[in-house]
Formats: C-alpha cells, structure tokens, sequence
C-alpha cells in the first residue's frame, strides 16, 4: 500500500505541505531581507537533505541514493522533517494547520506499513 500511487501522491503533498510550514515559519522570524532569507533557504535546505540522504532502491523513491543511508536513519530524518513542520507551524500560531498536516501524516504512516517494514530492515 506505501507505494500505491494515491499514497505516493499524498506523501509528495505532505512533503511540500511540510517545506511550505517551513517557510511560513521561517517568514515569521524576521522583517525585510532576513525574512525571505528564512522563508527561502529553511525549505531549500530541507528539501536537499531530504533528496539527498536515501535508501539505494527505495521503491517509493527513484531508487537512487546521492548518499546511501540505512532505512532507519531515512525514516528518521522523514520523521524530523514532518515533526519539525508541525511543531513550526503550531509555533507560528498555524494550530489548525499543523494538526492537520500532523494527523494526515499519520494517517500516511499508517497506509504505509509495509514501506516502514522495509525502511527497519535496511
């Protein structure tokens, strides 16, 4: 089911809901040109970890791996990134939101046992 393409879909809107919280909180944090420096390298950077740390032949994934990393480091930077976007924008007043984007997260994880199964046996 993790990789059925409904839920790979969902998982690339989650992944662009979660560097979309990140930038809105990293708006939040500063005026002027320090503003659109939070609110355009916060997700920038996130978004090059998150591609470039992988499992090599992630079938949810392009199977390529810039660095290979084991299956339980990727689900943990998966977790830090979508933890950290939720906890962003509760930060950032966003309350609704983030339980939103936290919940259907959740609900992804959920759908998607058997890619967890895989991820813990890399």
């Amino acid at each position: 089911m993790g990789s059925h393409p409904l839920n790979l879909l969902l998982r690339f809107l989650l992944e662009l809901a979660a560097l979309t919280a990140l930038g809105y909180w990293g708006w939040q944090q500063a005026d002027g040109a320090l503003a659109y420096m939070w609110a355009i390298g916060l997700p920038v950077v996130t978004a090059v970890l998150w591609a470039t740390f992988a499992v090599p032949n992630d079938p949810s994934r392009s199977g390529k791996a810039p660095v290979p990393v084991p299956g339980l480091l990727r689900l943990l930077l998966e977790l830090l990134v979508f933890g950290t976007a939720v906890a962003a924008l509760y930060s950032a007043g966003a309350r609704l939101p983030g339980l939103l984007l936290g919940g259907i997260t959740a609900i992804h994880y959920g759908l998607s046992v058997d890619r967890l199964k895989w991820l813990i046996r890399q």
